[in-house]
């Protein structure tokens, strides 16, 4: 415990570092906490999708998609949920609605534009497409 006040003031940029990435984790952990939209695992994305005719948000770019999808999946782009641009997801409000990605990282945002956008339940998956292809689980191409 003594050392630290040494290493602070030799190293203060790196300690700097340090808090900021530790107050990031914190909101982070926070915001995702207390958050409408929740991430889901592979298996509750299929109970969901068979079982609640859950809808499949895919916001990844159009080639993205065309390469490979969750087969029943609209794609809309995030600029387009920015935008309040749904088309006939707008119809889905009542439905459970999973954002996915390529990886399970940029999803969040755009689900919690549906979210504010008044959708009920919306989701994001796991690990995103990556993950989904990961386990062999069926992708639709073209499109």
């Amino acid at each position: 415990m003594q050392e630290i006040m040494p290493f602070v003031s030799a190293h203060p940029v790196l300690s700097l570092a340090w808090v900021a990435l530790l107050a990031a984790v914190i909101v982070t952990t926070f915001k995702s906490r207390f958050s409408k939209v929740k991430e889901i695992t592979r298996g509750e994305a299929t109970r969901l999708i068979n079982k609640e005719d859950a809808v499949v948000v895919d916001v990844r770019t159009r080639e993205e998609f065309r390469k490979g999808h969750i087969s029943t999946s609209v794609n809309l782009l995030p600029a387009d949920i920015k935008a309040n641009n749904l088309g006939e997801l707008s119809k889905s409000k009542a439905l459970p609605v999973i954002v996915v990605c390529a990886n399970g990282q940029s999803a969040r945002a755009s689900a919690e534009g549906l979210s504010a956008a008044g959708f009920e339940q919306v989701f994001t998956l796991k690990e995103g497409i990556a993950g989904w292809s990961g386990e062999n689980l069926p992708l639709a191409r073209g499109k």
